[in-house]
């Protein structure tokens, strides 16, 4: 629909009173009327809305794709770095378990030089009087009569599969032997057993003092009390053990 404005003059007046008014619903109908195809025009505007969102998606994910692969990179330096470290740690903590093996069973050694004279000298200091021995006699092996690896074993099938090589941790601490003790002995007097077996449980290289069996005898024509003990040696703290040189000077 055309209008024609035959009163110019009057038009301006209308333009210097109020401002332009626009129709929108003339707006719509021209905009209808120049498109035969709306339908067209929708989908040319889908379009070009999913080809914007496709460009904005991959520009995203080509961002996302370069920081992960300089994350990959950065995470494959410091794994060859961190390798190497990890692998001269390993030969440190070889080294030191070797030696502290070593020095245990130095010390382990050391420790157990001494047992037979440890025994004699607590049982000697615990026998009460008009009590004597028959037998005394302990079992179990000496620290130094035992083969003991100071280097750990390689691991089975290390290189089997191509596998990655494991290192065997080495047991720092050295296995001892249990020390049992057996001894026989008389008394005259009941409460002498009492009190030799009550002083035995007080030393620091006895315990777990057991009375197996007691029973009369007959000793040179003398009534006696026989009696069997048994004990396990304990080692105590090296710091409670006092030492003073064997050697005596001779004038």
């Amino acid at each position: 629909m055309i209008e024609i404005n035959l009163l110019p003059g009057a038009r301006r007046k209308a333009k210097h009173a109020g401002g332009a008014r626009m129709d929108f619903g003339a707006l719509l109908a021209s905009g209808r009327e120049r498109v035969k195809e709306p339908w067209l025009l929708g989908s040319v505007v889908v379009t070009v809305i999913a080809l914007v969102a496709v460009g904005l998606l991959y520009t995203q994910q080509t961002r996302k794709e370069a920081a992960i692969e300089d994350a990959l990179q950065k995470a494959v330096q410091d794994s060859t770095r961190y390798a190497s470290v990890l692998k001269e740690h390993d030969k440190a903590e070889a080294k030191r378990d070797t030696v502290l093996r070593s020095l245990n069973l130095i010390r382990a050694i050391d420790d157990d030089r001494f047992i037979w004279p440890h025994i004699m000298d607590e049982v000697s200091k615990a026998l009460p009087p008009y009590t004597w021995l028959v037998s005394l006699g302990f079992t179990g092996a000496g620290q130094a009569q035992q083969p003991i690896a100071t280097v750990a074993p390689r691991a089975p099938n290390d290189s089997a599969a191509g596998g990655k090589k494991k290192r065997r941790v080495l047991n720092t601490t050295i296995p001892r032997d249990t020390v049992r003790i057996h001894l026989v002995g008389n008394t005259v007097d009941i409460q002498a057993l009492t009190r030799f077996i009550r002083q035995l449980e007080q030393s620091a290289f006895l315990e777990q003092v057991q009375l197996v069996k007691s029973e009369h005898a007959n000793d040179n024509g003398k009534d006696v009390t026989q009696f069997q003990l048994d004990m396990l040696y304990s080692r105590p703290d090296p710091a409670m053990v006092k030492r003073v040189p064997l050697a005596v000077s001779v004038k």
